[in-house]
């Protein structure tokens, strides 16, 4: 019971020391001591310096933020350096600060994370806009301004937004500009264009070697410069490229938010001939939305400038720098209603660092750093800057960019959030084209196919070193329906003896031997995938050329031998022919008289037995055989062409490819043959898995034939597969050969260039224009058609059919041979009519004293019934007159 007695004093001294100690410790502290490590001698780190003073005052003057509690600012100068920079860093957090504020540079900032994240000590930066410094890797990194990730993107729009497809990126080679660079790469190939060059600066580098830069990247390509360097150094950059003469119209000059930086600062403007320089130049600018806060904020720091208290207007990095003091001091007052007080301690891990050499035995971890960092990260309130807020990778919340474009004077530099009018450089109004393709110094360089056959498409004229052919005019009338320039040189590619490998030609266009590629280039998928081709100027596509693809058994094949007109002369002819011998015989050959429908008879029968020369009516008439030898002698010549035609048409229909189109091609697994150096080798190997020993490679026309002709048995090709506009011009110099099935693999040929080369799109609407105006069917009149314009890929007659054209010369000798004989003829019956109505009128004489008058028909009529009457009664009357005279004398 006693010692129960003397345990009660015991407890409550114990509750008393307790308690008290509790109190004691739970009292928040009067000074809070917060670091800020950045540059002071740099455009950012004036502005900052000063907002952050600023800052300072307004909270420790703030009657509810940190009532009571002195925010003890620590600033430290980093002088750009991460060497000072870390140096700094040591030695602030020594003295127990609960964050650190900046730095402005990217690399002193990675630097300083590894020790916040060591110290538990939250990192909030104002400026350092690196897009790799992740929340992942450094759990307490906040960054109070927008990520370069952020910024690319919009950078990546504008150039979108312009067309322009390939630009030269001019950065600073640390961190900050690598890695902000790398991410505008990415965005611009979602975007299909490019970075063409790259061209780092040293942190310090001299104006030789920016000169030496500038003046690499003028030779050719593209002319739009994207600048994302230090705003300290930036201008030299634009200082250099001034003496260079690339800040005059053509060059498109584009920055990140370094020069709104300068810009917004007085510094640069009291150089007018070095903002002068800046004329023409697109920035972008972090949108800062106006408030009648900022507004009155930035109006004080002006009175403080003209009062000398200041040196320099306040950009946004300033602003930010100010909502950054906010935040923070914010965060902490949450943490002391929290909380209630802040306390540091040793580090198991750091107290290793006692034997160590650095000998920092000072160090302390911040415990309440964690609970800090998530009061940091619900931070949301109204600043200078807009809405301060943090995402899940605690960047600044909103991503929005002001266009900034610099004029002639101050006055001019503006906002342009529509884009509409802008100033580039030299003054100029209309939109750069972004590119130089070429120039005197160096032309384009233009690979030709120097080929071996079909050389009308294009070839090299042999010593003269000219290249000709329908596709070099093709590309001659698109070059001069551009609105600018293009010297170029054309450099025949292969030996010109055998055709050129057209995959090999895209490649060197790809691998940057050659500009560009012009000729009978087909435009593939495999090599669309490497270069940039223009809007197809030639219809193309495969077809499969057979021999005698129109031979077809039929009924009528009779009628094949001759032609349509041939029939129809001949026919005639034979008409002609029986109404001439029946003329010739009638009056004198009892086989030609009688009723007239069997004279109509007795001519068509004795026409048609002259074909048999079984005919069982004979002439007598001495011209009735004239004509009858001139006819046989035609009917010899015809009968006999008739029968050797019939026999090739017979012949050749025995022997016509069974080859109906590309699928009876593959099914016969007969010999293909294919152009030499063409795409369609590897598309048939490829595409429709014809195997390698199928395919016969042929060089030129003479091949052609010679393997068709021969055919799969005798060592030449079953078929040919090639390009429509090789088969057509093929087509037109031999005819009996033809094109069966469908057209397969469809497309067209154009001019392949580099990948991204604005000349592609230039020159595809160019041959639009071209086609639309007529002139390109007018070059392939010139080529293909100034004899015969008719379609080449049918063509319309035989070729072993008898044409009229190869017999006029013997039908008009039958003819006129013919004729004559009946115009002898008719000449001898009018003098015999003449003679016998003389007769008559005397004989008449003796008998009856009436004259008798006749008409002009009438006469006509009576000679009609002179001719019609037998050759021996007209001698009878002759023989009485004769008589009659006889007996009077």
């Amino acid at each position: 019971m006693g010692c129960c007695c003397l345990l009660v004093p015991v407890f409550v001294l114990v509750w008393i020391q307790v308690g008290l100690y509790g109190f004691v410790e739970c009292q928040p502290p009067k000074v809070v001591n917060i670091a800020a490590v950045f540059s002071f001698d740099s455009v950012i780190g004036r502005s900052a310096k000063t907002a952050i003073e600023a800052a300072i005052y307004d909270i420790n003057n703030d009657p509810i933020v940190l009532k009571g509690i002195r925010l003890n600012p620590i600033i430290k100068n980093s002088k750009c350096s991460v060497f000072n920079g870390a140096v700094e860093v040591f030695q602030v957090v020594e003295q127990e600060v609960v964050a650190i504020i900046g730095p402005q540079s990217s690399s002193v900032a990675r630097m300083i994370s590894f020790i916040a994240n060591g110290l538990q000590i939250p990192l909030i930066s104002f400026a350092a806009t690196d897009p790799t410094l992740s929340a992942l890797q450094f759990p307490y990194f906040l960054r109070t301004t927008l990520s370069d990730s952020s910024q690319m993107a919009a950078m990546a729009d504008l150039i979108d937004y312009y067309e322009w497809h390939e630009v030269i990126a001019i950065f600073v080679d640390d961190d900050y500009g690598r890695n902000g660079i790398s991410d505008l790469e990415d965005r611009l190939l979602k975007k299909m264009k490019k970075i063409s060059y790259k061209l780092p600066l040293p942190v310090k580098a001299t104006q030789s070697y920016i000169s030496d830069m500038l003046g690499k990247s003028k030779v050719i390509g593209p002319r739009v410069y994207v600048v994302h360097v230090n705003p300290d150094s930036g201008l030299a950059v634009f200082s250099m490229a001034n003496k260079l003469k690339m800040m005059t119209s053509g060059y498109v000059w584009l920055t990140t938010e370094w020069l709104s930086a300068s810009v917004d600062s007085s510094s640069i403007l009291v150089n007018q001939t070095s903002f002068h320089t800046l004329s023409g130049v697109i920035g972008l600018r972090q949108h800062v939305w106006e408030s009648d806060q900022k507004r009155n904020f930035v109006l004080k720091k002006r009175k403080l400038m003209k009062e000398d208290l200041i040196s320099h207007e306040m950009n946004n990095y300033g602003l930010y720098a100010y909502d950054t003091m906010w935040t923070v001091a914010r965060a902490l007052d949450e943490l002391l209603k929290h909380n209630g007080t802040i306390t540091f301690s040793f580090d198991k891990n750091l107290h290793g660092l006692k034997e160590s050499s650095l000998q920092k035995t000072d160090l302390k971890t911040f415990d309440n750093g964690s609970l800090l960092l998530e009061k940091l990260k619900q931070t949301n309130f109204t600043g200078l800057t807009g809405q301060v807020q943090f995402d899940l990778f605690r960047n600044r919340v909103g991503a929005a960019y002001d266009v900034i474009n610099i004029g002639k004077d101050v006055s001019t530099s503006r906002v342009n959030p529509e884009l509409k009018t802008v100033t580039w450089p030299g003054g100029q109004k209309d939109k750069p084209r972004g590119w130089v393709v070429a120039t005197n110094e160096r032309p384009l360089r233009i690979g030709i196919p120097n080929r071996a056959s079909f050389v009308d498409f294009v070839r090299e004229m042999d010593g003269a070193h000219e290249i000709r052919g329908y596709c070099i005019d093709i590309f001659n009338a698109t070059v001069g329906l551009l609105p600018y320039s293009v010297p170029y040189r054309l450099e025949a590619f292969g030996d010109g003896k055998s055709n050129p490998n057209y995959d090999e030609l895209v490649k060197l266009v790809a691998d940057d031997v050659f500009d560009a590629a012009v000729g009978d280039i087909a435009i593939t998928n495999r090599r669309t995938k490497v270069v940039d081709f223009t809007q197809p100027y030639a219809a193309n596509g495969l077809v499969v050329v057979t021999p005698n693809r129109k031979n077809k058994s039929s009924a009528w094949v009779f009628v094949k031998p001759f032609t349509v007109r041939m029939w129809v002369v001949t026919v005639a002819f034979f008409i002609f022919f029986g109404m001439v011998v029946w003329i010739l015989e009638h009056r004198i050959n009892d086989d030609f008289r009688g009723p007239p429908r069997q004279q109509l008879i007795t001519v068509f029968l004795f026409s048609l037995s002259t074909l048999f020369k079984t005919n069982q009516v004979d002439t007598i008439s001495t011209l009735g055989k004239m004509v009858m030898m001139v006819w046989l002698f035609l009917l010899m010549v015809l009968t006999s062409s008739y029968t050797a035609s019939l026999t090739s048409i017979l012949t050749v229909e025995q022997l016509s490819s069974p080859i109906t189109g590309i699928d009876s091609l593959i099914a016969s697994n007969q010999p293909i043959g294919c152009q030499a150096g063409t795409f369609v080798h590897s598309y048939l190997q490829e595409s429709l898995d014809i195997p390698q020993g199928r395919l016969v490679l042929l060089q030129n026309e003479e091949d052609y034939v010679r393997a068709l002709r021969l055919g799969p048995k005798n060592g030449g090709v079953a078929a040919i597969v090639d390009e429509l506009p090789y088969v057509e011009c093929f087509l037109s110099n031999y005819k009996d050969f033809g094109i069966v099935g469908q057209t397969i693999s469809k497309s067209g040929w154009g001019f392949a260039f580099k990948r991204g080369s604005p000349l592609a799109v230039d020159l595809s609407t160019a041959i639009l224009k071209l086609s639309e105006s007529g002139e390109l069917q007018k070059i392939n009149k010139k080529w293909f058609c100034e004899d015969d314009c008719e379609s080449r890929q049918r063509h319309v007659s035989d070729p072993k059919q008898l044409h009229i054209s190869s017999f006029w010369g013997l039908f008009l000798v039958c003819g006129v041979a013919t004729f004559t004989a009946l115009v002898i003829f008719l000449v001898k019956a009018a003098c015999q009519f003449a003679q016998y109505k003389k007769t008559q009128r005397e004989l008449l004489s003796h008998t009856s004293s009436v004259q008798s008058t006749t008409g002009c028909a009438q006469a006509i009529y009576h000679f009609m019934d002179f001719l019609d009457e037998k050759e021996e009664a007209i001698k009878k009357i002759f023989k009485q007159y004769d008589n009659h005279q006889s007996a009077e004398r």
